[in-house]
């Protein structure tokens, strides 16, 4: 994963003492730096109830995000405020571990219902935030429309062409 804008990093170490649930909720200027990376105006809301359980070598992260965003509508480019709520799972594994997927990419292409495969993690940490910040991205509408604007197509403004004027002067008789 790249920078993420809001960080909440947890050892490997820790673990080994069982599941662990975690709340989060990201104060203003967190929310600003979200907001930015992810290409909206605001975001009002950003919370997140996190379960993290040992998996095999790794981690499993159960998580649930409630949001309130601010998105720019598609038809009229109004800014409207859009609830974004959201599960999610996701499994890491540290680098190295045997547990890693060892298949290519076009095995992937061929079942796209399969579970994804574990999330390789450099160094003694991963971070629970940056996987919040990457479900919300997932989770927003791509073409979010403000609640009761509907498209209306535009009439058919097509000038006529200078051809088309030359073949009505052809039909028409001659004066």
């Amino acid at each position: 994963m790249t920078e993420s804008p809001w960080s909440r990093p947890v050892r490997w170490s820790d673990l080994g003492r069982g599941p662990s649930s975690v709340g989060l909720e990201a104060d203003a200027p967190t929310r600003t730096r979200i907001a930015r990376a992810l290409g909206l105006p605001a975001i009002a809301r950003l919370k997140a109830d996190i379960t993290v359980t040992p998996w095999l070598d790794g981690a499993r992260i159960d998580g649930h995000i409630d949001a309130q965003v601010t998105q720019i509508c598609g038809v009229s480019l109004d800014p409207f405020e859009a609830p974004v709520t959201d599960d999610f799972m996701v499994r890491v594994v540290p680098a190295g571990s045997p547990n890693a997927a060892q298949e290519d990419a076009e095995d992937a292409l061929l079942d796209p219902e399969r579970e994804d495969p574990p999330d390789v993690v450099d160094g003694d940490t991963f971070d629970i935030a940056a996987y919040v910040v990457e479900d919300l991205a997932l989770a927003l509408d791509p073409f979010p429309r403000k609640p009761g604007v509907t498209f209306e197509p535009p009439a058919d403004a097509t000038p006529e062409s200078p051809f088309a004027v030359l073949k009505a002067l052809k039909k028409s008789p001659p004066e």
